[in-house]
């Protein structure tokens, strides 16, 4: 069945109110917090993961520390096109089930969750394949040496035999999302990165210093980088029987039923339709930050020529990138309400009220974020060493920082209407904004800045946090002209 916003327009007394699901008779501000808080503690454990992997690689000896934070720098990317590959599915799928949640259709819900949930699978053996091939070819397209392709090959193969599981994970948490369920998934976080964290640390052999005290690690496995690995990969596999255990469980009004999974052309067709330009959209702006890696090779090559050392220069882009990362949570997390709260109210036929709802979501982003920004205007040195003393790093990620910490407004305000737009399925909009602002502006400006001008790191990030204002610029003029009120999904 089709969810067309006007097929409730004359029901009373349920006019304009979200019909089924946990968000079902919540005020608006209720509904938001009751999303939002979840998510931010879902993606916060997620960020963790990463954070992790990064602390654990600057701890490993020091001949290969440097190359190690290279390498997992890099992995991070092609890690981001898991995440890519698995949410261009997940979006098909949280449009779809809040559209049907937001109009009782609980039918079309609950088969929409069965089909997203096989093709998750199946997809995560294809996009895992895509990995294992890919990453040498990769290796070289960023111009690094021997022994950094070689501990990102080992890092990366690893996680690849674990996509399946990532899959299901990341797929069934963003159908949940669409069902107004959030707390469920942000509990399957936190359990997944006290796996990442317990494993990879095991499995490297590091020990870990935090202020005066040390915690030595007992084992003796000395994997390094590759301990690192299959501490991700288990914790995937470990929050893929989690999600499955309750999606089969169920939530209020929805439950994956096993005969839905088997395959079914027209929901299938509704999954694709929705999610290719989702995917496609978010792979554009993966491919374009890829392009930005091959910049920052290119800048290293000319330092080293110039007889300036530059190792490490992929690892500093890394720790700034690792910060960034939480600062956009709240972004995420809010945008990840509006998208599921516009979602229903335009199923519950109330269009309105799902434009108020993405308003407010982005206001309470601005403040956040911004806020969030203070932190690394002044905090650059601290947030470094963290992660790592190296003096490179310390001389490169406070600036990047500072620049990330001034532009935070523009970031949530891009974050939170992208998400809302791609929560009620407009995602041709949103792939069309993404590839004219990331291929139109942010390459141009990363190279002219960057390798052009000689500006090195800086130079990119100027170039990258500056383009945030213009296509945040594209995304309101999009959510003004109102045309994803009449999205049919």
């Amino acid at each position: 069945m089709t969810c067309d916003p006007k097929h409730f327009e004359n029901d009373a007394p349920e006019n304009g109110q979200i019909r089924s699901g946990k968000l079902a008779g919540k005020s608006l501000w209720a509904a938001i917090w009751i999303v939002a808080l979840p998510v931010l503690l879902q993606q916060t454990m997620q960020a963790c993961v990463g954070l992790v992997d990064s602390m654990l690689a600057g701890r490993l000896p020091d001949e290969i520390a440097l190359k190690a934070l290279d390498a997992i720098s890099v992995g991070s990317y092609l890690t981001w096109f898991i995440l890519i590959a698995m949410t261009g599915l997940g979006i098909g799928g949280q449009a779809i089930i809040a559209r049907d949640m937001g109009a009782g259709n609980l039918l079309d819900a609950r088969r929409a969750l069965g089909q997203a949930v096989m093709l998750s699978m199946a997809w995560g053996v294809v996009v895992g394949a895509a990995m294992w091939f890919g990453v040498e070819p990769l290796a070289a397209f960023c111009k690094l040496d021997a022994d950094v392709t070689a501990l990102l090959s080992q890092y990366i193969r690893i996680i690849a035999v674990s996509l399946p599981a990532a899959g299901l994970m990341l797929v069934g948490a963003m159908c949940l999302y669409g069902a107004g369920e959030t707390t469920l998934p942000s509990l399957i976080s936190i359990g997944v990165n006290v796996v990442n964290i317990f494993v990879s640390w095991a499995l490297s052999g590091v020990d870990i210093t935090i202020g005066q005290t040390t915690f030595e690690n007992p084992f003796s496995f000395d994997m390094h980088v590759g301990g690192i690995a299959v501490g991700t990969a288990v914790s995937f596999a470990f929050g893929a029987l989690l999600t499955m255990w309750v999606l089969l469980r169920g939530v209020k009004d929805m439950r994956l039923e096993i005969v839905d999974m088997k395959p079914s052309a027209p929901v299938l067709g509704r999954l694709i339709r929705i999610g290719l330009p989702g995917f496609f959209d978010s792979f554009m702006m993966w491919a374009a930050n890829l392009v930005v890696l091959l910049f920052i090779g290119m800048i290293a090559i000319n330092a080293s020529t110039n007889g300036v050392p530059a190792g490490g220069l992929q690892g500093a882009h890394l720790i700034a990138i690792r910060w960034e990362a939480f600062s956009f949570l709240p972004g995420f997390a809010v945008g990840t309400a509006a998208g599921a709260l516009a979602g229903q109210y335009l199923g519950a036929g109330n269009a309105p009220m799902a434009q108020r709802a993405v308003l407010v979501c982005v206001a309470i982003a601005s403040v956040f974020m911004s806020l969030l920004g203070l932190i690394f205007i002044f905090g650059g040195e601290f947030l470094t060493r963290i992660i790592s003393d190296d003096e490179l790093h310390l001389k490169e990620v406070p600036p990047l920082l500072f620049i990330a910490g001034v532009t935070q407004i523009f970031f949530a305000i891009t974050m939170v209407f992208r998400q809302a737009l791609r929560g009620v399925g407009d995602t041709r909009w949103t792939f069309l904004i993404t590839s004219v602002s990331s291929y139109g502006i942010r390459l141009p400006a990363a190279w002219w800045l960057g390798v052009h001008l000689e500006m090195g790191l800086v130079g990119i990030w100027l170039a990258l946090s500056g383009e945030l204002a213009i296509r945040a610029a594209m995304f309101i003029a999009r959510f003004y002209h109102g045309g994803w009120k009449r999205i049919r999904v």
